[in-house]
């Protein structure tokens, strides 16, 4: 029977359940002695009375106890109550490796890193004679810090062998109908585990084998649609090669996951330490034998092969290159990679955005980094060691390069600027709230996406008014990452049908008209080999292309693997320069994780008990119990978060975009946008999880965003995305689901938000050249009232109606508001000031308790901006003609 929240087993108490599986049922439980949040794992009552089955879950505790590793769940007690046998373990946030699997393959560099943690927690345990026995992917927890080996229930002493000797086997006995003789899973089980022979430490290494090889390919290495027809593979066949399934993984690894694989365990690696030196040795370089390994050069000879990269290579690069290249016919110039560590006490940031830009020139390297708290852009001399920082520029994101390379234009403050690379005053040339990448075109004219939810705007280098460039399709919300054609008469970019999810955004090139070129692709760039780059799950891909009659000509190829790529604004960390050289950022496929916390007024913050995710619109439930937020991982759906029992359960299900939650005021409904038949429009569903979605009007051809209700519940206000108009504020009545526009001009109107007492109506406008709050009478008539004075976004009312509150920048700012026997309100003032989560002038990406005493923020991740790496590639276009050839 499963426990229920609130169950005291000792001084621990249930708070929610984590999941179950054949050994036992876990559940997340608070100990109430050291107020700690921890894992208790119960062996289910079917199977208490089992004495095998009792057994074994008394040697996962002993096993695990013994086993103190980083990389080893950690057991922190063991209890007996009413008939429950139960273990206290260490409570992991994160997900397990099968879990990570679904979304497909991992990065190399992580599947290295991981695969080296898997063995060292291997080798502890044999160390202490355990084998583990039942390794598969379901058994390894990814968390913040690194990889969690789980579940020893299974694990048993291990039996010693001499290299060279024979094992000596078991009483054979079937591999299907004898109970008790296999024990594990059967697409990992060593050959010895299928036929019922003793196992040693060397069938581990087979288990792990076939790990490592899903990690790497995103298939199983012993496929069936049977166990008969699984342990027929394991016995008699050879997984698909590596190389055929994922043509970059240097051949040494692909040979040491062979020689996991052997049959034959006198074949295999013969301890785990072996294999955890290999896959090091791999992962600093050793694996290359074509190129220079992206970590080789590191430190002075890293620096000493940059510094002469313009004119003769380093003479260490050169030897290097030599052994290398002699292998096969040396190319027309030698490829040389590198590395640039950052200086210590700094790291890139912004990661959201374009972080890292190089000259076309290939001459200069701009990047965002921050150092003691300071954002902003550094400039790097590509014949230098040394990178120093841009005055004017702090709070500045995606850099990129004028044709002559000679400025740097960048995004800081809601404003597009720029700045000669000699120095000099920073230079405003446009307004851009939420930017999405710029390029600059050699017929003096920058064209970039200013927020969030646009199409690409055009402006002058000089400054001056900006004029609309491209335009949005049906289903489409977003143009971003431009990238001028030579000639600058033709952009690249990438257009999706939601501002937070990239995975299936479209590449197009826009001319006079607009040519789609590739589906499920973000972040262009045009090589000038003749290729068309892009990235896509995290790898950047390259398909021949025509720049004159912009026409895909080729079969896309995989050409870097494991560049850092954000889910959520559809940015990629790299840069190409029209020299031939490449710099990037090592990191795959990520969506930008945020936790949940509180903020008082007075800037105190704390973090709520909720896993990191990529949240996004948090929103109180009205009598603040729970918590309604959008998550963004391969889709993007509706959770609520209990906030007293720290549980996260999903509310949507239906496999499209489902997100922008705003509560009924009884509580009992949440309306948000989906894109269950067509366009995102207004639907609805029960708070509790029964019933579906339910379309709240008839269906419109543009995307709808639902933003508040009244306090009677009876009207919905709501934005409508036009492209002719842009933003607009419409209202729908719920006693005849009939619509009405509220604000419809030709600037941009959007968040509303219902006063308390329903009479008044705030937003934001960006009809003085930037985004302001403004309040209305509802539904009028009456003037408009201008709150903000110093620029503001994301409105929200305290709920008792005498305050105001939106943000402006870092800052959340309030304003004395009195709404009787008219509109008055005093000066803004700073709450409180922090690096929070900001919201694409769409929806808040916080929300206030009801005693208006708090904020419920979020915050990202600190494991996102992590990055201290930028890795150089020299000449890289002769990698790119090698691999798919262009057009002559």
């Amino acid at each position: 029977m499963a426990l229920t929240s609130g169950t005291r087993l000792g001084p621990y108490e249930i708070t929610g359940a984590l999941g179950a599986g054949g050994m036992g049922e876990v559940y997340r439980a608070l100990d109430t002695r050291l107020q700690r949040t921890v894992a208790i794992k119960i062996l289910p009552a079917h199977l208490s009375s089992d004495p095998i089955h009792k057994q074994r879950f008394e040697r996962e505790a002993k096993t695990i106890s013994n086993l103190n590793h980083p990389h080893i769940c950690v057991v922190h007690d063991v209890g007996h109550q009413d008939g429950i046998d139960y273990l206290v373990m260490e409570c992991l946030e994160g997900e397990t490796l099968s879990k990570r699997l679904e979304k497909g393959s991992l990065p190399l560099e992580q599947a290295l890193k991981f695969g080296m943690q898997v063995a060292e927690a291997l080798d502890k345990a044999h160390r202490h004679g355990v084998i583990h026995r039942d390794l598969k992917p379901g058994n390894i927890m990814l968390t913040a810090s690194g990889t969690k080996l789980l579940d020893f229930g299974l694990a048993k002493a291990a039996v010693p062998f001499a290299a060279g000797a024979t094992l000596t086997a078991a009483t054979k006995q079937s591999p299907v109908t004898e109970q008790g003789a296999i024990v594990g899973t059967f697409q990992y089980m060593s050959p010895e585990q299928v036929e019922g022979e003793e196992v040693d430490a060397r069938s581990d290494l087979f288990s792990f084998g076939a790990v490592l090889y899903e990690m790497l390919t995103g298939q199983r290495a012993f496929p069936g649609k049977s166990q008969m027809s699984v342990a027929s593979a394991i016995l008699e066949k050879e997984p698909a090669p590596i190389r055929n399934l994922r043509p970059m993984v240097p051949p040494a690894l692909e040979h040491a996951i062979c020689r996991c694989l052997a049959k034959d365990p006198e074949e295999r690696w013969q301890t785990a330490r072996d294999l955890q030196l290999e896959l090091k040795w791999i992962a600093e370089g050793g694996s290359q034998t074509t190129s220079l390994p992206s970590g080789a050069m590191q430190g002075g000879l890293g620096r000493r092969a940059l510094l002469l990269s313009v004119g003769a290579l380093a003479l260490g690069a050169v030897i290097v290159s030599l052994a290398s290249w002699n292998r096969k016919p040396a190319p027309s110039s030698p490829i040389t990679r590198t590395v640039i560590t950052l200086p210590a006490g700094q790291r890139l940031a912004g990661l959201e955005q374009p972080a890292v830009a190089l000259s076309p020139d290939g001459t200069h390297l701009a990047y965002v980094a921050i150092q003691g708290g300071t954002q902003q852009l550094y400039l790097r001399p590509m014949d230098s060691l040394e990178a120093s920082p841009i005055p004017g520029t702090e709070g500045a994101v995606s850099p990129f390069f004028s044709p002559d390379s000679q400025w740097v234009g960048f995004f800081a403050g809601g404003k597009l600027k720029k700045v000669s690379v000699s120095g000099g005053a920073t230079l405003t040339l446009g307004d851009a709230d939420s930017p999405g990448g710029a390029s600059w075109g050699g017929q003096g004219m920058i064209t970039f996406s200013p927020a969030s939810i646009s199409v690409l705007q055009q402006v002058s280098d000089k400054g001056g008014g900006t004029q609309p460039l491209t335009h949005l399709e049906k289903g489409e919300i977003a143009h971003r990452w431009p990238e001028f054609l030579p000639g600058g008469k033709a952009v690249l970019f990438a257009a999706a049908g939601s501002s937070f999810n990239w995975t299936n955004a479209q590449v197009a090139v826009q001319t006079s008209e607009r040519r789609n070129l590739i589906e499920g692709a973000t972040y262009p760039r045009y090589a000038a080999s003749g290729h068309l780059v892009y990235a896509r799950g995290g790898n950047l891909m390259a398909v021949r292309f025509d720049p004159q009659r912009l026409e895909v000509t080729g079969t896309a190829v995989p050409v870097v693997e494991g560049v850092l790529q954000s889910t959520t604004s559809g940015a990629a960390q790299y840069s190409i320069s029209a020299s031939g050289s490449l710099v990037y950022v090592s990191g795959g496929n990520q969506a930008d994780q945020r936790r949940l916390v509180w903020v008082d007024r007075n800037g105190t913050e704390q973090p709520l008990a909720a896993p990191v995710r990529p949240y996004m619109y948090p929103r109180l439930s009205p009598d603040g119990r729970r918590v309604a937020v959008g998550i963004t991982e391969h889709e993007t759906q509706v959770w609520l978060y209990d906030l007293s029992r720290e549980t996260l359960t999903r509310l949507t299900f239906e496999r499209n975009l489902n997100y922008n939650a705003v509560w009924s005021p009884d509580g009992k409904r949440i309306a948000f946008q989906s894109s269950k038949e067509g366009p995102p429009n207004l639907f609805w569903q029960l708070a509790d999880g029964s019933g579906g979605l339910e379309r709240l009007m008839t269906t419109s051809e543009y995307p709808q965003v639902p933003m508040s209700w009244s306090p009677d519940g009876q009207l919905l206000a709501f934005i409508e995305l036009n492209p002719t108009t842009g933003r607009d504020i419409w209202v729908l009545r719920l006693t005849d689901l009939k619509t009405q526009p509220f604000l419809r001009t030709p600037f941009d109107e959007s968040v509303p938000r219902f006063s308390p007492d329903g009479r008044w109506l705030a937003y934001i406008s960006n009809e003085s050249g930037r985004h302001e709050i403004y309040v209305q009478p509802y539904p009028g008539p009456g003037g408009k009232w201008q709150i903000s004075t110093e620029g503001g976004t994301e409105p929200a009312w305290n709920p008792n109606g005498r305050e105001l509150f939106y943000r402006s920048g870092a800052k959340m700012m309030a304003v004395d508001i009195v709404t009787q026997p008219g509109l008055a309100a005093g000066k803004p003032r700073v709450l409180f000031e922090g690096k929070y989560e900001p919201s694409p002038a769409t929806s808040p990406n916080y929300d206030v308790s009801p005693d208006g005493q708090r904020f419920l923020m979020l915050k990202r991740s600190e494991q996102q901006e992590a990055a201290t790496q930028i890795n150089i590639v020299l000449n890289w276009f002769e990698e790119l003609k090698r691999r798919e050839p262009a057009v002559k």
